[in-house]
């Protein structure tokens, strides 16, 4: 199930807010850039940039994504392994709200999502 409308633009604003404090500087945010995506309960955080074959593509390279368990009333942190699929962050793999899940995604303890 989707998050409701409020709900939505909400996690919409908490995301731009966080996501504004860590990208790079305007001059060369047409070589690297930071994108979200919403789809049903969960928030991908992935990294923009051209493709290296064909610059006039852009190609997304993940780097978190956090999915809200109604039932828990917690959100799921996940990394994506070298294997292309995601895994639970093991540090800290459940918090209970966005704004702490940007404090785990900041301190990346393994290097798991900002290298």
């Amino acid at each position: 199930m989707a998050f409701s409308e409020i709900e939505q633009k909400r996690h919409e604003k908490a995301v731009e807010v966080y996501l504004d404090s860590r990208r790079p500087p305007i001059e060369i945010r047409n070589q690297l850039d930071l994108g979200y995506r919403i789809d049903g309960q969960s928030i991908e955080i992935f990294e923009v940039r051209p493709k290296w074959n064909n610059p006039s593509e852009q190609m997304e390279s993940p780097i978190a994504k956090v999915r809200f368990n109604k039932s828990g009333n917690e959100w799921k942190i996940y990394w994506m392994r070298s294997d292309l699929k995601w895994h639970l962050y093991e540090p800290t793999p459940t918090v209970n709200s966005l704004e702490v899940f940007f404090e785990v995604l900041n301190a990346d303890v393994y290097g798991s999502f900002w290298g």
